[in-house]
């Protein structure tokens, strides 16, 4: 049996568990488990057959204490805010864990 994975969810359950191993003050903790900032949009396209099509959006900062955002754009026809959230996550860490003075964000 398959079960959909939720990548945020997944994100959220490896930072738990490392803020534990730190022993990581809960009040931090619950700061660094969620993004700063979210934005959710509508694009409107008109294709080449002339049909309108609007096309949804994201982008997710997830935290700049350590400095200005860092993160991309993907393009994928079943994109989530979910799976954005996650990545703009992974992408602070990845930053803090290299000592990049940068935080994470991602688009989609």
């Amino acid at each position: 049996m398959t079960g959909t994975v939720n990548e945020f969810e997944m994100a959220q359950r490896q930072f738990d568990h490392v803020a534990k191993l730190l022993n990581l003050d809960p009040q931090i903790a619950e700061v660094l488990r969620w993004p700063m900032r979210e934005y959710t949009f509508r694009i409107p396209v008109r294709m080449d057959d002339g049909s309108l099509r609007v096309f949804q959006g994201f982008r997710v900062q997830h935290n700049d204490a350590r400095g200005p955002n860092k993160g991309g754009i993907r393009f994928h026809p079943a994109e989530t805010l979910d799976m954005v959230r996650a990545l703009a996550t992974w992408m602070t860490w990845k930053c803090a864990v290299a000592d990049i003075p940068l935080g994470g964000s991602k688009g989609g």
